[in-house]
């Protein structure tokens, strides 16, 4: 059964109970499939607990006061008011919290006791069997993107198409690739990526080909996901000053050309970039590339999951690493959320680096001392750290910022947890570059002092 059919069934909204899962840090493994199939424990929970859900939806859907929440939930104001602030700083001037919070949520995070929650799920899916880790709320936000592909009845009933074209757009190594193939997933469609050299003229098997016939051909199969690398660059705004190469003006002018019969061709074009600001405003016009998704590098929490994902990924339970692991209680998540909050801003790529650089650091140490009871201890952790932070350059951080400010544009209210996070995240880097700059000079109109030279 799909999960807008069982809030159907139930009368509960589908954005409740996802936002339910959410509050309740639920894994989505254990809930609904990519495809939105609902998961039987799930199911079972919803039938049984349909009373409970129900006034968790009430609360959701209603702006209320801190002294409503406090008194809903039974816990002290203050407390209420240091769990709100943390995760959400916003409310309203006339002193309700958005619809948005829900008491239940917070007290869940105050420790209240949901154990009839949590009883339905069984133990926790291991970190290696999960389709992937964290980013329930991006998860949620491309399934509405995606409503249309999942379900027809929103063209029928509002009017609301599927869209022709998606930009995933964030600083490199955030995951682009990963989320166009779990959005081809999610809608059922093909994978298929386009290839540099198929923009402009080529030769195939002896015969010559262009981007032309390649999007054609395309067209002509059934439910294609067309995947374009590097967005930014070839769909770039044409400026004097801008050297555009002439098979990108032609690749431009071909999607233009073809985007209104992406829908009635079953064919999605899905966009990778680093940022959208350089888009030319043609691209980007309604009905065509409308649809802008950040991809975030991973939070603090989503940055130990992935590491210890990464070190325990493939391996057996007798395998020397995993052994090793057990031992410094590296197998599970607590062990790594120190040197993870000290990886901040670093994206996905930095992270498997951190975990490819500290494999191999592990394997020298054992073959010099055949000892199993090896200490993961700090000296390793940051040697392995150093590694990893050598793609974490002056570039780097400025992609990031400028991911920031396409993202408070487009996407502000869908993410503004993430973005403050990120934002206060890249702000320690800048707060630790200022003294080694100011080192020589003299701020606020200072004059030197001859006298204290040499």
């Amino acid at each position: 059964m799909k999960l807008i059919e069982l809030a159907k069934e139930l009368n509960v909204s589908a954005e409740a109970i996802k936002q339910f899962i959410q509050d309740f840090d639920l894994e989505l493994g254990v809930c609904i499939s990519t495809n939105f199939e609902v998961k039987p424990d799930f199911e079972k929970f919803a039938r049984e607990n349909l009373d409970f859900l129900k006034l968790y939806e009430k609360d959701l859907d209603k702006s209320k006061t801190l002294e409503q929440i406090a008194e809903v939930i039974n816990q002290p104001k203050e407390k209420v008011e240091e769990a709100i602030k943390e995760d959400n700083p916003n409310i309203f001037d006339n002193g309700f919290f958005r619809s948005s919070i829900s008491s239940y949520g917070i007290d869940n995070k105050l420790g209240g006791n949901y154990k009839f929650v949590y009883d339905y799920f069984g133990h926790k899916t291991s970190l290696q069997h999960r389709d992937f880790i964290g980013y329930r709320d991006l998860f949620f936000y491309i399934s509405a993107v995606l409503e249309p592909f999942l379900n027809p009845q929103q063209i029928k009933d509002w009017g609301i198409h599927k869209p022709a074209g998606i930009i995933l757009y964030g600083p490199p190594g955030s995951g682009k690739i990963f989320w166009a193939t779990k959005i081809a997933e999610i809608i059922g469609y093909q994978f298929k990526e386009v290839k540099k050299h198929y923009l402009g003229t080529s030769f195939i098997d002896g015969n010559q080909t262009n981007f032309t016939d390649f999007l054609l051909t395309m067209m002509k199969e059934k439910k294609v996901l067309l995947f374009m690398d590097d967005f930014d660059e070839i769909m770039m705004e044409r400026k004097a000053e801008t050297d555009l190469a002439s098979c990108n003006l032609e690749t431009q002018e071909l999607i233009l050309h073809y985007i209104g019969k992406f829908e009635k061709e079953e064919l999605l074009m899905v966009g990778s970039a680093n940022t959208v600001s350089e888009i030319d405003e043609e691209i980007l016009a309604p009905g065509r590339f409308d649809v802008m998704i950040p991809i975030f590098p991973p939070n603090a929490a989503e940055r130990s999951e992935i590491i210890l994902y990464a070190m325990t990924r493939d391996l057996e339970e007798d395998s020397l690493l995993y052994k090793i692991l057990k031992k410094n209680q590296a197998d599970k998540v607590p062990f790594w959320q120190d040197i993870a909050s000290r990886m901040k801003a670093f994206s996905n790529t930095m992270l498997i680096d951190f975990t490819q650089s500290l494999k191999k650091r592990l394997k020298n140490q054992y073959q010099k001392t055949k000892n199993e009871n090896l200490k993961i201890d700090q000296n390793l952790l940051n040697a392995a750290l150093r590694d990893a932070g050598g793609k974490l350059t002056e570039e780097y951080l400025d992609q990031v910022a400028r991911f920031l400010a396409d993202a408070v544009i487009n996407n502000f209210d869908d993410f503004k947890l993430r973005i403050q996070a990120l934002k206060k995240e890249l702000e320690t880097y800048r707060v630790v570059e200022k003294p080694a700059r100011a080192i020589g000079f003299h701020h606020n109109g200072e004059k030197k002092d001859d006298s204290a030279q040499g």
